[in-house]
């Protein structure tokens, strides 16, 4: 049976049930004990008639009006003189008494209110009104590079914003991109706090409007649960559009692709980060520079990737259609059908609508060439046998999860026959090499201190074709494992200068700040994880089929970006204009598409002397240490 509930326990219930209604409901109940006062007050000098002075009354109104002026000002009771009566001023009294209390509730009230606003202010929480805005989804430290990218990408457009959602303090978000990143040029920054996994807090980003969509990658053991969460939340949220959504995601782990495909169906596209560095690291160890040539079609400043349709090219072949152009490096074509081709045959026909694949600084300079006669130099063409696999033999000092990705990918590139010697501290190297099927390549690992003088100097490592360094992401944290990288190739350089040797050393570095530190090691190129990822991440978000050419870039089959011997296409010493490299090339079934200067191997002013999509018709004298970029199978 239940308890009888009394009248004094309800009114007590429903009050409070006022009061947890905020800031407002407050203020509605000293606004209503104010008013009973006041009437009270004058309704009593007029009932009791009490006396103003000797002569006159009160009437209810001005009685009224009188309690209110003594409430809201607590002056007014000394304006009360003698004639007015002890019980007027006795009354009065009362009411300045009762509104100095309200009154100082009152602002009590509204000042906890406005502290309450101005924090949920603070903690940003209102609703984003941008359109046509890049909205990043989550926090890490990929996050500044990505941004500094869309704010180039950007520039040409009056107004752009970017807007943030993360479980993170939005002042501290705010003071984090402050300092980093300080000029915006035409870009604004807009701070949300909240989850992205969350349905509602995603609707205060407004979703719906956005261009494109960027998920980051959490900094926690299980980045990729978080990152199919979020993307579960855009696509199947209730309140979502009709139309799809452009999402790019980085994944860490292959084994979850498959679950993040059914998520994301074709409104998402992942980068395999740990499998995207291990592809790279095992091309650019075996070829210096082009570190420099990915990461220069990669970011904003400078030549990009774009895809034009140009309905003048119908009917016409490939190999005419790379000569077409003097200010833009055409790499490939895209069917109508969506189907992309890097570096087809020479005699692949352009057909209607189909779309070229383009190297150029912006997309208003990709402009058809007038010239007919490219002044190429036939007597200047050279030719070489074309070398089979070698037996080569790898260096891997330091280690971590893209090891075993690097060895694996390397299978693909080496001799059978060939070496590879792993020097690392961690117990784990021995058992994730034994889960590699090598069919080329002789494994061994040497448990050591790869920043041990001693240990490196016991390798004789200037016997070695390539050396790689990998940091020790797991077990430091990121200053820490780039220190370790800066010791031992600093040990390396000083083991090179002994031994008047040249290594060709490729080099991990987690922060990017520190590569200007590294430089003085001289080694051939660096890898920085985070800034090659977040380079990807950009581009995607600005043009999602990208992701189909940089797959074919980064795969062992088909076209690759090759730095190969100017030798094995012209000869050295003559000036010529690129034309004439360009026509080598494609004789050999390959697209140049630049080139790289070995006198300015070591100038970072100079982009390490790689020069992409050079302007066709300029002249260049070539020395036999240079090299030229190209588009080839082999």
């Amino acid at each position: 049976m239940s308890k009888k509930v009394g009248i004094k326990e309800r009114i007590k219930y429903e009050f409070e049930n006022t009061l947890s209604k905020g800031t407002i409901a407050i203020i509605g109940w000293l606004a209503l004990v104010s008013l009973l006062i006041v009437i009270l007050a004058g309704t009593i000098i007029t009932v009791g008639q009490i006396s103003l002075t000797a002569d006159e009354k009160l009437g209810f109104f001005e009685a009224t009006w009188r309690s209110l002026m003594h409430a809201l000002d607590a002056g007014a009771v000394g304006g009360d003189g003698a004639d007015n009566g002890w019980s007027y001023r006795l009354i009065m009294l009362i009411v300045t008494i009762g509104g100095i209390f309200i009154l100082s509730g009152l602002i009590g009230v509204l000042t906890s209110g406005l502290d309450a606003k101005l924090e949920e202010m603070r903690k940003g929480r209102s609703r984003v009104l941008e359109t046509n805005q890049t909205l990043i989804l989550g926090w890490s430290g990929k996050i500044f590079p990505i941004i500094s990218e869309i704010i180039i990408a950007n520039s040409s457009l009056k107004r752009a914003s970017i807007v943030i959602l993360a479980d993170k303090d939005k002042v501290e978000m705010e003071d984090e991109l402050n300092s980093k990143i300080p000029d915006r040029k035409t870009t604004r920054i807009i701070c949300r706090t909240g989850s992205p996994m969350d349905v509602n807090d995603l609707e205060v980003v407004s979703l719906d409007e956005a261009k494109s969509i960027v998920v980051m990658a959490p900094d926690d053991p299980n980045p990729d649960i978080s990152v199919i969460k979020t993307i579960l939340a855009i696509t199947n949220n209730p309140h979502r559009k009709t139309g799809k959504y452009h999402i790019v995601a980085e994944m860490k782990h292959q084994e979850n692709l498959a679950a993040a495909n059914l998520v994301g169906g074709d409104e998402a596209t992942y980068v395999l980060s740990p499998d995207l560095i291990a592809r790279v690291t095992a091309q650019t160890c075996r070829q210096s520079g082009l570190s420099v040539v990915y990461t220069e079609l990669l970011d904003f400043d400078g030549v990009e990737i774009y895809f034009k349709e140009e309905s003048s090219l119908k009917g016409k072949t490939f190999k005419e259609v790379i000569f077409a152009y003097e200010s833009s490096a055409v790499i490939g074509v895209m069917s109508k059908e969506g189907i992309v081709s890097i570096n087809p045959p020479m005699d692949t026909v352009f057909g209607e609508k189909d779309s070229i694949i383009v190297i150029a600084e912006d997309d208003d300079t990709i402009l058809l060439t007038e010239k007919s006669n490219y002044e190429i130099k036939e007597n200047l063409f050279q030719s070489s046998k074309p070398e089979g696999l070698k037996k080569e033999k790898t260096l891997l000092l330091g280690w971590n999860e893209k090891g075993s990705r690097i060895i694996s990918e390397l299978e693909n590139y080496v001799g059978t026959g060939s070496e590879i010697t792993i020097v690392s501290e961690l117990e784990e190297t021995e058992s994730e090499l034994s889960n590699i099927k090598l069919k080329k390549q002789k494994a061994k690992v040497i448990n050591a201190n790869i920043t041990d003088r001693k240990i490196l100097d016991s390798l004789d490592v200037s016997s070695f074709n390539h050396i790689i360094i990998l940091c020790y992401t797991n077990e430091v944290d990121i200053q820490e494992a780039d220190a370790k990288t800066l010791i031992c190739l600093l040990h390396l350089r000083d083991i090179a200068n002994k031994t008047n040797k040249n290594l060709s050393i490729v080099s991990e570095m987690l922060d990017n700040k520190n590569r200007a530190l590294a430089e003085v090691t001289k080694a051939d190129d660096y890898i920085v994880s985070d800034r090659i990822i977040s380079l990807m991440l950009s581009q995607l978000s600005e043009k999602k089929e990208l992701k189909k050419v940089f797959d074919i870039l980064f795969e062992a089959e088909g076209s690759e970006i090759y730095l190969k011997p100017v030798t094995d296409y012209v000869r050295t010493g003559d000036p010529m204009n690129f034309y004439t490299v360009l026509e080598s090339a494609a004789q050999k079934k390959q697209v140049a598409i630049g080139y790289r200067i070995h006198a300015d191997a070591n100038d970072s002013s100079k982009a390490y002397g790689v020069v992409i999509n050079p302007k066709k018709s300029d002249m260049i004298r070539f020395t036999s240490e240079d090299k030229i970029v190209v588009l080839a199978e082999d």
